[in-house]
């Protein structure tokens, strides 16, 4: 499958070049989402400022959940490849938790309960953009109303990013993961 929009060439504009080298890491081509938004300088700036991969309110692992169980559920092979790729490993993903994320869920016994809270929510909104009360006491348990905020942009910023791969066909990254088969 071929994209359905042609990647902007390098030379870049300076302040893309910069947010590619800031983000990409040494060696690596940037990703085709990213050339694909370089087409437009001022899209391109909106969604890097809406990126949510620093340090934050969430531990790398609890991010890393929310982004793969995310974009597992929107089909967007194209970025849980790229995030379980390049994160995986350093949020601690087992074989089994790599396979529930892209095709198991919250009731797959490869999680602490803390974690499945996490699937959970990724579950409710993308099902029903909602997060009923017994969930959100559930999360408020473990987590500050600081990185509850964190955890509904994270997810609704994934369906976003989702929306893009997938309607632009985007072709899968070479180094990115693949969905385990069924």
């Amino acid at each position: 499958m071929s994209a359905r929009m042609p990647e902007a060439q390098a030379p870049f504009p300076t302040e893309i070049q910069q947010a590619l080298d800031r983000t990409m890491p040494p060696g690596r081509a940037p990703l085709r989402l990213f050339t694909t938004l370089a087409r437009d300088p001022r899209l391109f700036g909106k969604f890097f400022a809406g990126g949510l991969l620093d340090r934050g309110h969430l531990t790398l692992r609890q991010r890393e959940i929310v982004i793969a169980r995310t974009t597992a559920l929107c089909r967007s092979e194209y970025e849980w490849g790229v995030h379980i790729a390049l994160f995986g490993a350093r949020a601690g993903f087992d074989a089994a938790q790599v396979r529930s994320l892209a095709r198991g869920g919250s009731g797959d016994g490869c999680w602490i309960e803390e974690e499945r809270d996490l699937l959970r929510l990724c579950e409710s909104l993308h099902r029903e953009c909602q997060v009923d009360d017994a969930l959100w006491r559930g999360l408020k348990a473990g987590f500050s109303d600081e990185a509850m905020l964190e955890l509904l942009m994270l997810a609704g910023f994934y369906r976003t990013v989702s929306y893009l791969t997938n309607a632009l066909q985007l072709p899968l990254e070479a180094d990115g993961a693949r969905f385990p088969g069924d």
